[in-house]
């Protein structure tokens, strides 16, 4: 068996980023920037009004000072001539700032009679005018890769990109295997259970940049195991669940072989999750899963969602680990790594009772996994402990 370090980089090596496509800024959203783009105008273009108000010269400003309105400014619509002294100009937010001014007082700041105002007491400081390439100048850089914000969509419309240029998702084929499963909505036999780890998968790579497909389940013989692999041939990524073990059903191996797969590893020292395999299908990555839904599972965001970054363009990237204190005093490890569920909360981390691999609802009630390296002895109320958020 290898560690889950050992795995991981193994497949960080049969991953390769995918290519790069445009899609229209509206598309974009959540999706991973595969290049630097560049501004392609000043923001603001123009020196412009923070405040309604009347546009005047610094010079001016005084108690009591009487200036003369000769004109109006308003977003989308500058006023043409130029302010001079004792002059002003009405303006509002987001108006281009008039030649000749260099301040805005604020309107609650003025008496205005006619066409003359007068300014009023305890005037601030503020010039309330926004300074033309405030916030960025043509050709500045938004870096790759990235994930693109909601946030980062408005920065590029503002810097009037319309198109960009992302890399492709990752197409990932999830074949559930076993006479066992039935799907959803179905009626079981009296020896059969729901296929439950090909929808959560999916649901998990989708949340994380990837397009899934869910095949037919493939049965336990080798017809309905080829034709699995036949439909998933065109997949980024081949996700197996089941059948990746030694016993006499256990033919996920074999025929990913005959496939031509070349085994990368096989067995992990890690709970839960131990008989896991990978390599190489034609193009495809393949990661060959436990059939247990916690395994599954776990397995699926200690590994799968890796391999996606690194197909997003993100780089090698391990699952985040960071450390936090025990709610509960937790026993000894044994002698394998165990990524225990677990929920944290300001209180501190739980680590829940019952642990076995076919817990849905336990898992269903974690936000975190706990790790235990091998062998860790017992651990007291306040030791610390790394934690994978969920």
């Amino acid at each position: 068996m290898i560690s889950t370090q050992e795995a991981l980089a193994k497949l960080f090596v049969l991953a390769s980023p995918g290519p790069v496509e445009y899609v229209a800024l509206r598309d974009a959203a959540d999706r991973v920037l595969a290049e630097p783009v560049f501004a392609q105008r000043d923001q603001p273009p123009f020196a412009a009004s923070a405040m309604d108000g009347y546009a005047v010269q610094a010079s001016d400003v005084a108690h009591g000072n009487r200036l003369m309105v000769i004109g109006e400014a308003a977003a989308g619509h500058a006023y043409a001539g130029t302010v001079r002294k004792a002059q002003a100009v009405r303006i509002f937010t987001g108006a281009p700032l008039p030649a000749g001014a260099d301040r805005v007082i604020i309107q609650e700041d003025v008496t205005r009679q006619g066409d003359q105002i007068t300014l009023g007491n305890n005037l601030d400081t503020k010039s309330h005018v926004r300074p033309a390439c405030g916030d960025f100048r043509t050709g500045e850089e938004i870096a790759a890769p990235t994930v693109i914000t909601p946030a980062m969509i408005a920065l590029l419309a503002a810097m009037n990109i319309a198109n960009v240029p992302v890399r492709k998702k990752p197409d990932v084929a999830i074949i559930a295997t076993g006479d066992e499963l039935v799907q959803p909505g179905e009626t079981p036999g009296p020896d059969q259970i729901i296929a439950s780890n090909s929808f959560g998968l999916a649901a998990l790579v989708e949340a994380h940049g990837a397009n899934a497909r869910v095949l037919p389940i493939a049965r336990d013989n080798r017809a309905s195991l080829t034709l699995a692999f036949d439909l998933a041939q065109d997949a980024d990524l081949i996700v197996t669940i089941g059948g990746a073990a030694v016993g006499d059903h256990d033919l996920v191996g074999p025929i990913a072989q005959e496939q031509g797969v070349e085994r990368a590893f096989y067995k992990i020292a890690m709970r839960p999750g131990k008989p896991l395999m990978a390599g190489k299908m034609g193009t495809a990555t393949m990661i060959g899963l436990p059939g247990n839904p916690v395994s599954a599972m776990v397995c699926g965001h200690i590994f799968v969602l890796p391999v996606l970054r690194k197909m997003l363009g993100l780089g090698e990237i391990p699952p985040l680990r960071q450390s936090a204190k025990l709610r509960k005093a937790i026993g000894a490890n044994g002698p394998r790594e165990h990524y225990a569920r677990a929920q944290i909360s300001t209180a501190g981390v739980t680590v829940f009772d019952r642990q076995a691999s076919a817990l849905l609802t336990v898992l269903a009630s974690a936000n975190c996994l706990a790790i235990r390296p091998i062998n860790d002895p017992a651990r007291q109320a306040g030791d610390s402990i790394e934690i994978i958020m969920l």
